[in-house]
């Protein structure tokens, strides 16, 4: 299984590198970056040891599209898709906190509700929820921005105690927010899907906001299938969901949630395949487009070559 679990290239006018939990991201004449979707999955924010095929690819051309489907609302920091891994953009200072917007009572969300708490994020939670319930209105959850370990959970009124973000920046983020998702959903609903919940990163160039990194993909997202939505709830049964939830949920079946002293269970081929095979079928539905499978019998000198050709372009161009 050739996929991208690491890369260490030297591009032309290389200024810097940062590896990211799934993302490798090179600092081009301290203007641009260069962003590398690896196939690397994390979860628990724990990246796991084994990649997936074609995992990268997906998100990165799920993302460029997605990016591209919403730049009405606000700018985003993408100048290029060079390859079907890789990303060239504009490079912002990000915000450090991430915009988590919940349609439905899942995930994280309805783990802290089943534990008892009927608040997230200090946004308050009715009685008499069951796990995957629409919500009477989405809520925004916002979660620090850790370099290291664990985002954690962080209210509004933290966010502007704590002086993480001014208060009319904040207002703004909330507003991009809200209008994203209303755009993600309707994006979602064409394709007979439901967007569950996701999340947003933003960051400033100068005075202006703009929107970075990925939006409405598997890694920042969690999706149902409309259909039969309403009979599995009314049965108490589990959604069927596109989402990188099933690989949480697995691993939590296997005796794992990132804590301390937990050991990542075995993932032999078939898992990962099968992880793989999830990835497509969401990019297929979301998109309404067949996925393409490009070559990856020498991935990493494709990327190489294609992003070294687009560097050399736009620093000639300038």
């Amino acid at each position: 299984m050739n996929a991208i679990k690491e890369t260490h290239f030297n591009f032309p006018q290389q200024t810097a590198f940062y590896k990211g939990k799934v993302r490798d991201v090179y600092t081009i004449a301290d203007q641009y970056l260069a962003m590398v979707v690896s196939d690397r999955i994390s979860a628990f924010d724990v990246v796991l040891p084994k990649a997936i095929p074609y995992k990268g690819q997906v998100l990165n051309q799920l993302a460029a599209k997605q990016l591209q489907a919403t730049e009405d609302i606000l700018p985003n920091w993408v100048i290029e898709t060079p390859d079907p891994s890789a990303t060239i953009g504009k490079i912002a200072e990000p915000f450090k906190v991430e915009m988590v917007i919940r349609g439905y009572l899942s995930g994280h969300a309805w783990r802290e509700y089943a534990a008892g708490k009927r608040s997230v994020c200090g946004e308050p939670l009715p009685e008499g929820l069951k796990e995957n319930d629409r919500l009477p209105q989405p809520i925004i959850t916002p979660t620090t921005k850790a370099a290291v370990g664990h985002d954690e959970d962080i209210s509004k009124s933290e966010i502007l105690q704590q002086g993480i973000v001014s208060e009319a920046d904040y207002v703004q983020l909330e507003q991009y927010t809200q209008a994203l998702f209303k755009r993600g959903t309707e994006i979602a609903t064409a394709q007979g899907l439901i967007l569950v919940d996701t999340k947003y990163e933003f960051g400033k160039i100068g005075d202006q906001i703009i929107l970075i990194d990925e939006i409405h993909t598997p890694d920042s997202s969690r999706y149902f299938y409309q259909e039969g939505y309403e009979a599995l709830q009314q049965a108490g049964k589990p959604q069927r969901q596109l989402s990188k939830e099933f690989v949480r949920k697995w691993l939590i079946e296997n005796g794992f949630q990132g804590k301390e002293g937990q050991v990542v269970p075995e993932m032999n081929n078939e898992w990962v395949q099968s992880i793989s095979e999830r990835y497509i079928e969401l990019y297929e539905h979301i998109t309404g487009e067949p996925f393409v499978r490009h070559a990856i019998d020498d991935v990493i000198h494709r990327v190489e070559s294609n992003v070294t050709k687009a560097i050399e372009r736009l620093i000639t161009s300038e």
